[in-house]
């Protein structure tokens, strides 16, 4: 589908990503989407005046974390170009990483006789305390003939790093999170899983891999028992608060990543909102600009300011790569309400005080998700997901309202994720 019309020019394309914003039906809502529940009255204007289409991110069998989704949605393969999710936490929170070194990202959670009772440990560990148990499983950990650094990120987040002095390690080790499988170096988010911690298992034969699958039991054993004897842990368990007394372990990376920058891939310059330590890790891989995204503070005032900070970071790139984590959260723990809300949010802080500071008639701007999360199953879905286009260059379609069953009837029909940036690099030449 050629999208351009003869309007001249363009300059400027603005790519927002809407984390988990697909979802299914919710039967409180009649049947509707939180999406399409939502009151987002600017976002339906922008499909009024655009084109609408469904994304099927990663494959159509695969429910894909955010990292493998990204890459597709920004034009690269993961299935042949991802380093694995743990190697772009470590780069992205600033830790030494080396080939043949093993990065995982990692979540604190809690663990009561041996079962998992919360992945995120109930989501209100602080990033100052989760820095403080890090801190104090560096301190007292040792492994036998290896060294290692574990990183608190932001809140129940984190990376590891484990290197050996017995040799290189392989990244060909199994998840002890259960709620992820990994594929090569994808990870996949299960619907159903169990409720205990897995062992790492070597997914191959080779030394390197048995060696980095014994030294991380090793080592998420150990670390299990200094957190819960830890005083933080101890505190938290005072104020009536769940132990932050296990790390679960995925996606494992043990290769630095030699990729084709994304302007070289492209042809345009690309800047990317940072806010995650995965989105700036990304952002390194593929040499995109970086953009300190603001956080803190009120989400609507967050949302605003990040309007604001758009419209200005655009001025220094052909294009702006912009990820917004808020619609997948409360998917994640089933608040449909709480999803619908912050998809209004996004329409009333972000869209309605960033459009006024933008030129559409020079301005591309596509919004689409990374994947889709369900309220219902609390878990990241195959389900295709939402892609609007507008601005310049773009004859609109019949489509009115931005949502999945709208867009499943717009003009685009179903793109894969990789599809997507060539065919915007298009309409910015115009």
């Amino acid at each position: 589908m050629d999208l351009r019309k003869e309007t001249g020019r363009v300059n400027q394309l603005l790519y927002v990503c809407l984390d988990g914003l697909g979802d299914d039906p919710i039967p409180q809502f009649g049947g509707r989407t939180p999406l399409e529940a939502a009151r987002t009255p600017v976002m339906d204007s922008l499909a009024a005046r655009g084109v609408q289409g469904l994304v099927q991110t990663v494959g159509e069998d695969i429910a894909p974390e955010s990292d493998i989704a990204v890459f597709a949605i920004l034009g690269y393969d993961p299935r042949l170009e991802h380093p694995g999710r743990g190697v772009l936490e470590a780069l992205g929170s600033g830790m030494a990483f080396a080939d043949g070194d093993l990065a995982y990202r990692v979540n604190f959670a809690t663990q009561e006789d041996g079962r998992i009772v919360d992945r995120r440990v109930g989501r209100d560990l602080s990033s100052e305390d989760a820095a403080a148990l890090a801190e104090e499983v560096n301190r007292t950990l040792t492994l036998p003939r290896a060294a290692f650094e574990l990183r608190a990120t932001i809140e129940h987040r984190g990376a590891l790093v484990i290197r050996s002095a017995e040799g290189p390690l392989s990244a060909e080790v199994s998840n002890t999170d259960p709620a992820y499988a990994k594929k090569g170096s994808l990870g996949v988010a299960l619907e159903t899983f169990p409720d205990r911690a897995a062992r790492a298992e070597a997914m191959d034969g080779s030394e390197e891999a048995r060696r980095a699958a014994e030294l991380t039991n090793a080592w998420v054993g150990d670390a299990a028992e200094i957190l819960d004897a830890s005083e933080v842990n101890v505190r938290r368990r005072k104020e009536g608060r769940l132990a932050a007394n296990l790390i679960l372990t995925r996606d494992g990376g043990d290769h630095l990543p030699h990729l084709t920058p994304i302007k070289e891939r492209f042809g345009p310059s690309w800047g990317c909102f940072v806010e995650m330590p995965v989105e700036r890790g990304i952002s390194m891989v593929l040499e995109m600009g970086q953009v300190e995204a603001p956080v803190g503070g009120a989400r609507r005032d967050q949302y605003a300011a990040w309007a604001a900070l758009a419209a200005e970071a655009l001025g220094g790139y052909d294009a702006l790569y912009i990820h917004i984590k808020g619609p997948d959260v409360p998917a994640h723990d089933g608040r449909p309400e709480d999803k619908l809300e912050v998809c209004e949010d996004i329409d009333q802080a972000f869209f309605a005080e960033l459009l006024p500071r933008i030129d559409l008639s020079r301005t591309v701007l596509a919004v689409t998700a990374d994947h889709s999360t369900s309220c219902i199953r609390k878990a990241h879905t195959a389900a295709p997901v939402p892609l609007l286009v507008a601005g310049p260059g773009v004859s609109p379609d019949a489509t009115e309202t931005f949502g999945e069953r709208a867009a499943a009837r717009g003009r685009l029909g179903t793109l894969a994720g990789v599809e997507i940036v060539p065919r915007l690099v298009e309409l910015l030449r115009g």
